[in-house]
């Protein structure tokens, strides 16, 4: 059958779809580099900005696919959904190709937040649209670690049929994660991998050091470690430190309970952590809990945290902060996953990667036992995509690409599900009449 992949990037659903014995017709990439490495490597030259594209202009097709922009609903953004001025409208792009083109099946996917976006008005919204031009569609979320592939990374996919979907069945989880490792995907001690920084390798044995104090009778925690509450009394329940004002502020300790006496205005607020400067009357629920929960903790283990706080000074705010999440494992940064990122340095099992991101290249996952960063290829292999021929020539936009695509293997599965194979057979034998 015939396919059309719309903000293709790396071609994720038209290597899905290939392998599935599918056809693609038309491809759409806005951003230039991606598009010749698209020709590259399916032998198809991408249009460019879907905006800039009539829809009479796209090939009939049977099947058409899309990844649209994740950012205007991500919990990481803004989440403007549909409102985003930049991308969020181009839904309404999608839209007008179902509409005259008419093609049998859709198979759109988006971050795990779209169907909870404004309290699931977004979904809502998107379904009524595509219901009114004749799909019956279903909507599910998904990982690549249900079927084997090391990374857990949460996407919604969207499926929608003309025929109905009586007989359509979501893939079924199939791999429990303790069941898969990470070193299915790497390589040993590869000649391309960038070794870690001095500065990350101090941060690690520093948050190390931490572990090892930490009362070995007790767990360790599972809220994130803000380091920066150690000491800290600034008000954080009732009222916010920009409500209080800098005058009354004055009378608190800040940041690794640094005095806030004597400083300017300006030199007040950057005393108090980057999370607490924000200008609103009330902090909400889950950052009083966490800011409660680290102040506990330091109340508990001030005896030991005092002496252990200057080794963690001296580095920036995002490694100040720390994430454990691998309960029951064995207290050694050195034998887990490890992966820096705003919220902190987030340790997780080595069974899978922590999901890949549209991500800066000290975000991408550290193999610590080998003292280095994943590569591109091991992060191609996340998103099943270890075969792809070509990737972004510098490691940067390499990463960054792979962040930003889908994962084959979830795809295809999906395809296998959707496609009725008497649709392809009659497909197929529509063709050899045309042909003959």
């Amino acid at each position: 059958m015939r396919f059309i992949d719309l903000f293709a990037g790396l071609g994720g659903f038209n290597l899905a779809l290939t392998q599935a014995g599918h056809e693609c017709v038309f491809a759409s990439e806005i951003d230039e580099s991606l598009r010749k490495l698209y020709l590259q490597n399916h032998g198809i030259l991408p249009e460019g900005d879907i905006k800039s594209i009539k829809a009479k202009d796209v090939p009939e097709h049977d099947i058409l696919c899309g990844g649209f922009p994740c950012q205007p609903f991500s919990k990481a953004g803004e989440q403007n959904g549909f409102n985003d001025e930049k991308s969020g409208d181009l839904f309404y792009h999608i839209v007008k190709i179902l509409r005259l083109r008419r093609p049998s099946y859709i198979i759109l996917e988006n971050v795990a937040n779209f169907e909870r976006h404004d309290e699931g008005r977004t979904w809502r919204i998107a379904k009524k649209i595509l219901t009114e031009l004749g799909y019956d569609v279903q909507i599910k979320k998904l990982s690549p670690h249900w079927f084997g592939v090391p990374q857990i990374r949460e996407r919604v996919f969207i499926v929608g049929s003309r025929k109905g979907l009586e007989n359509f069945i979501w893939p079924e989880k199939q791999t429990l994660e303790q069941d898969i490792s990470i070193k299915s995907v790497l390589d040993v001690f590869p000649d391309d991998a960038r070794n870690l920084s001095e500065q990350v390798v101090n941060c690690i044995l520093a948050w190390q050091q931490f572990i090892n104090d930490f009362p070995i009778e007790e767990s360790l925690p599972s809220f994130p470690i803000w380091s920066m509450e150690f000491g800290a009394t600034y008000p954080f329940e009732e009222e916010t430190p920009w409500k209080m004002g800098a005058k009354s502020l004055r009378n608190y300790l800040g940041s690794h309970g640094r005095s806030l006496i004597n400083l300017s205005d300006e030199e007040l607020y950057l005393a108090l952590p980057s999370y607490a400067r924000t200008k609103e009357e009330k902090f909400p629920k889950w950052k009083i809990r966490f800011i409660k929960q680290n102040r506990q903790l330091y109340q508990v283990n001030k005896h030991w945290i005092d002496r252990w706080l200057p080794s963690i000074m001296e580095f920036p705010s995002s490694f100040q902060k720390f994430e454990w999440n691998c309960k029951g494992s064995e207290r050694n940064l050195s034998n887990l996953i490890l992966q820096c990122r705003a919220s902190g340095l987030r340790a997780k099992k080595p069974t899978t990667s922590p999901s890949l991101v549209a991500m800066t290249s000290t975000q991408v996952p550290i193999i610590t036992w080998e003292n280095r960063y994943m590569t591109p290829r091991e992060c191609a292999r996340l998103q099943s995509m270890g075969n792809l021929n070509h990737l972004p020539g510098s490691p940067t936009a390499a990463y960054k690409a792979l962040g930003n695509a889908l994962n084959v293997e979830v795809v295809l599965r999906i395809t296998q599900s959707l496609i009725d194979e008497k649709d392809i057979r009659n497909e197929k034998m529509n063709f050899q009449i045309v042909a003959n």
